[in-house]
């Protein structure tokens, strides 16, 4: 499966808005987006026609879904998971995505982005009820427990990180309960839509995949 390996900050510059997807560099005076730059290409720069109704759809889509770092087919998988399920379709999208266990590497500082998170997941530095896991996709329910495997690489890597998350004053979710000094959390419920960034409208996402 291919995946994107260009510049970061492009995907942000695509979509107008700040995605964090390189974690503390986002705040640096030099983001592109706090610097006004921008979409990229030829035509970045000229007025553009008012977007369609499609157009509008197909944004928030694409913003949400290179947030979590999903290739298309990733997204509709996930998707056709949150339509089968009892609830608001938009919002139950949201809480499979925000609940992987790479995003939730990243929301508890253990990286510093949730590309950094979903390679510390694969590089089997991660603990799920004592148990290996290495699949970033994994979806984790109320109970878990996530821990940081009790080796110098790996916890030296999550410290660092969890003290640069801290001196930019990174909160961790009220759904998430954090232990620092062993390097362990425990998925106290599932995240409710107010506990989720609102980047994004989801239920245009859910008109787009309707038609």
């Amino acid at each position: 499966m291919g995946r994107y390996t260009g510049p970061a900050c492009r995907k942000c510059r695509r979509e107008g808005m700040k995605l964090f997807l390189k974690g503390t560099r986002c705040a640096m005076a030099k983001c592109p987006i706090d610097r006004g730059r921008p979409a990229p290409g030829m035509h970045g720069m000229s007025r553009r026609r008012k977007p369609s109704d499609y157009g509008v759809q197909l944004r928030e889509k694409q913003r949400l879904r290179r947030q979590y770092g999903l290739q298309e087919k990733q997204f509709r998988l996930f998707f056709d998971r949150a339509h089968g399920k009892d609830g608001v379709t938009g919002e139950v999208l949201l809480q499979l995505l925000e609940t992987r266990l790479d995003n939730i590497v990243y929301k508890l500082g253990f990286a510093p982005s949730r590309r950094a998170a979903r390679q510390f997941v694969s590089h089997n530095h991660v603990l799920v009820n004592g148990r290996k896991a290495n699949i970033p996709a994994m979806v984790l329910q109320p109970g878990a427990v996530i821990s940081v495997k009790d080796r110098p690489k790996s916890r030296g890597f999550a410290s660092a990180s969890m003290e640069i998350a801290a001196s930019g004053g990174k909160d961790i979710p009220s759904w998430l309960n954090l232990d620092e000094k062993n390097f362990s959390a425990e998925v106290v419920s599932v995240p409710t839509r107010d506990e989720i960034a609102p980047l994004v409208d989801e239920q245009l996402i859910v008109e787009l995949y309707s038609k």
